[in-house]
């Protein structure tokens, strides 16, 4: 019974040693990437749905002096001040206002309202 006991012992210690020498299994091969598609090149974001008076398109002309603002077609629909003057409080959304500096002529400010 001791031969069967230490048969088996280094049978055992065969099969470990076996199996720690085994070799791992190949690594699974690296799925190929989808080639990245080309984005649509960046188009003007549309105007805001507040921006009824086309305040988004006259931004630019903020840090310009104010004889760079256009003459209206509708005076209604444009208002002209310094930032220290009063004006009247009515909203309109279809107004554009300019507001500049008094002391400097430069634009500070272009909303609706």
């Amino acid at each position: 019974m001791i031969r069967r006991i230490a048969g088996s012992a280094a049978l055992a210690a065969l099969a470990l040693t076996l199996v720690s020498c085994a070799s791992n299994p190949p690594a699974p091969a690296p799925q190929p990437q989808p080639a990245p598609q080309p984005q649509p090149p960046p188009q003007n974001p549309a105007p805001q749905p507040h921006d009824m008076c086309g305040a988004y398109e006259a931004q630019k002309l903020v840090g310009q002096p104010r004889t760079e603002i256009p003459i209206p077609v509708l005076p209604a629909l444009q208002r002209v001040a310094c930032t220290t003057c009063p004006v009247t409080q009515d909203f309109n959304p279809r107004r554009l206002n300019f507001f500049y500096d008094a002391e400097t002529g430069v634009i500070k400010e272009v909303r609706c309202g």
